[in-house]
């Protein structure tokens, strides 16, 4: 078994096995422009010049693993379950939009409101943001074919939704939305669906892309969304831990 070596910031690393590169590559460690050696090599090369570990760099990326645990074939057209990010595919500040059904996303596709990077995620039915030219039914919904993302691109997408998990009322019915606009006084979520009126009461459980800043929270609904996107909620609960939290989140990086 061929040993490699890898470079790591400045340190040198290794040695390490063919499976141990896949796991770095999949991780974010490691890219296609990332310096590797093994014995026999004159000197470091880029990985993507290693023509035994071209396979490596074939593989499914993340994004597309994903995939398998949505059924995009299986979806209705009119369904409002979708979220979308922009931000990535335009160089500017991260806002998430939605719910949108597939018909809506085409014709805001066709419109150039959005584009292969933008980012999509449904709500309790993935893991993470993928970008729109890994979604499976790509040409099906745009008429054309999806573009290749590059791999620069693709590090930049390592962020998680930042997702409540509420309960609703007799705490038996469970929802799942996309956080923003959060601060202490309250925050908005994006969710298709929930039953809520002005005055209802929530309780949620908050899991942002680092698990160092989740917290609880039980808050009150002071505006729905229009188009049902989901509502603004004002804490009427919140201790010091989840407090310092949120600060922490809201001002990190």
């Amino acid at each position: 078994m061929t040993s490699w070596y890898y470079v790591e910031g400045k340190d040198r690393v290794g040695p390490v096995d063919e499976a141990k590169l896949a796991e770095l590559l999949k991780g974010g460690t490691l890219d296609s422009e990332s310096y590797v050696w093994t014995k026999g090599f004159d000197n470091w090369k880029k990985f993507n010049e290693v023509s035994e570990l071209e396979y490596l760099l074939n593989e499914d990326t993340p994004s597309e693993a994903v995939q398998s645990d949505f059924d995009w074939n299986g979806v209705s057209k009119s369904e409002k379950i979708f979220m979308i990010k922009i931000g990535i595919d335009r160089g500017s500040q991260e806002v998430e939009y939605g719910p949108y059904n597939l018909d809506e996303l085409s014709q805001a596709f066709a419109e150039k409101r959005i584009n292969e990077k933008t980012l999509i995620y449904v709500p309790g039915q993935m893991k993470e943001w993928i970008f729109l030219a890994d979604v499976p039914i790509y040409e099906q919904l745009f008429n054309t074919m999806p573009p290749v993302i590059d791999e620069i691109d693709r590090r930049k997408n390592q962020r998680k939704p930042f997702v409540a998990r509420m309960f609703f009322h007799d705490e038996e019915e469970f929802f799942e939305g996309v956080c923003r606009d959060i601060s202490v006084g309250g925050l908005q979520i994006l969710v298709s669906n929930f039953p809520g009126n002005v005055g209802d009461e929530v309780s949620m459980n908050v899991h942002p892309d680092n698990s160092d800043y989740c917290f609880t929270a039980k808050g009150e609904i002071v505006r729905l969304l229009d188009g049902g996107q989901g509502f603004s909620l004002r804490f009427m609960t919140l201790n010091d831990e989840a407090k310092s939290s949120i600060e922490s989140y809201v001002n990190k990086g």
